[in-house]
């Protein structure tokens, strides 16, 4: 199977830089952001086999936390405040400028089909006038000599981050969304996410099936669990739903897990891990839905369950190197790895996109490894 893949820098050394070094992700002066973007996001692109994407990076050796640790410190606060490498201001950015930061992150070109590597926080798309993801693709079209607008063909959630799948072609647009449907109609997953979860689901492997639908709780749309759907409720917007997932590493109060989804539903992967009691770590949305009792996680009621930053226990932000307050802004820990591919001129067979760089912290800082990676000592 032929294969596209952007491998992420050697763990060991990106990762025992100083808190400092770490911190200035976070944090790049306005005036500054410019000639920094392409570093910002060295996590997000690279080079690799099978990959086309035009490199950004500056000609100084020097990385790019160096090039401003000294400003950083007359900053309020100090670089101390910036706690998530990799992850993007994105209020604070213009159009241009998330432009210039979308441009950094192209993963695949060839003809009319590109992949991005989208960063958390990011919505795909949105009202007119909002900053999205959508709002941007013309200049990046334009930006890699295409003649037609590029359309979406796949991509993740908001808050997670990972491969966007994009094609200026309507004939490839087409042959795609139909290898897709009909993988879904067999049960082929076509993409794989990693998620780091808040407890550790109790078989190695398995499925999870239920139906959900989305519902209004507290006067927000959130995906609910529907308990024997009948068949009126399936054409009421109840939708049966599947997951498969694996565990690939854990620890006592924390797990790396591959999740496959073969349905698409808002939030599934959300719900169907919080419905094993390990919801994904940075879920402010739905991981208010598990309590815990001296130690045991039990489901509350969803009328209940209020969404709200998540809580962890003393231990687990110990590890993370965070604390309660800065809780809110800890990234979902969601990531679109792979995509499959049909067989055609235009692609190779897979897609691969590296880790954000704060997911490789957590992985380290709570000792978690990929098969193939470095664990902590």
């Amino acid at each position: 199977m032929e294969r596209a893949v952007l491998r992420c820098p050697p763990r060991p050394s990106c990762l025992r830089l100083s808190a400092c070094a770490h911190s200035l992700c976070l944090l790049v002066p306005v005036e500054m952001r410019s000639c920094v973007v392409r570093r910002l996001l060295c996590g997000w692109t690279g080079q690799g086999p099978g990959f086309r994407a035009k490199s950004g990076t500056p000609k100084k050796s020097e990385t790019w936390y160096q090039m401003f640790l000294q400003k950083s410190k007359k900053m309020e606060g100090g670089p101390h405040n910036m706690l998530f490498p990799g992850m993007l201001q994105l209020e604070t950015l213009s159009h241009k400028e998330l432009t210039e930061v979308m441009k950094t992150a192209v993963l695949y070109h060839n003809g009319p089909l590109v992949a991005l590597n989208k960063p958390p926080g990011l919505a795909v798309t949105g009202k007119p006038g909002e900053l999205t993801l959508l709002s941007v693709l013309p200049e990046i079209g334009q930006h890699l000599g295409l003649s037609q607008e590029l359309h979406i063909v796949r991509a993740p959630g908001k808050e997670s981050s990972g491969l966007v799948l994009l094609s200026s072609c309507p004939r490839i647009t087409k042959t795609f969304q139909n290898f897709f449907i009909q993988s879904r109609r067999v049960q082929k997953p076509t993409v794989t996410y990693w998620a780091v979860t808040v407890g550790v689901p109790a078989t190695p492997k398995g499925e999870i099936q239920v139906a959900l639908k989305l519902d209004q709780v507290r006067g927000a749309d959130l995906a609910v669990p529907v308990k024997a759907p009948s068949r009126q409720t399936l054409k009421e917007g109840v939708k049966k739903t599947l997951t498969r997932f694996f565990v690939e590493d854990s620890t006592p109060d924390c797990a790396l897990v591959k999740l496959q989804p073969i349905t698409a539903f808002p939030n599934q992967l959300l719900v169907h891990m919080v419905l094993q009691l390990c919801p994904v770590l940075g879920d402010h949305l739905y991981s208010a839905r598990v309590g815990s009792v001296l130690g045991e996680s039990f489901l509350l009621p969803v009328e209940t369950s209020v969404p709200q930053t998540q809580v962890l226990s003393e231990l687990l932000l110990h590890r993370l190197h965070i604390t309660p307050k800065e809780m809110a802004l800890l990234p979902l820990h969601l990531h679109l790895h792979q995509i499959l591919l049909p067989q055609t001129s235009m692609a190779p067979t897979m897609l691969i996109a590296p880790l954000p760089p704060f997911f490789s912290q957590t992985l380290w800082n709570l000792g978690l490894q990929m098969s193939d990676g470095p664990r902590k000592k």
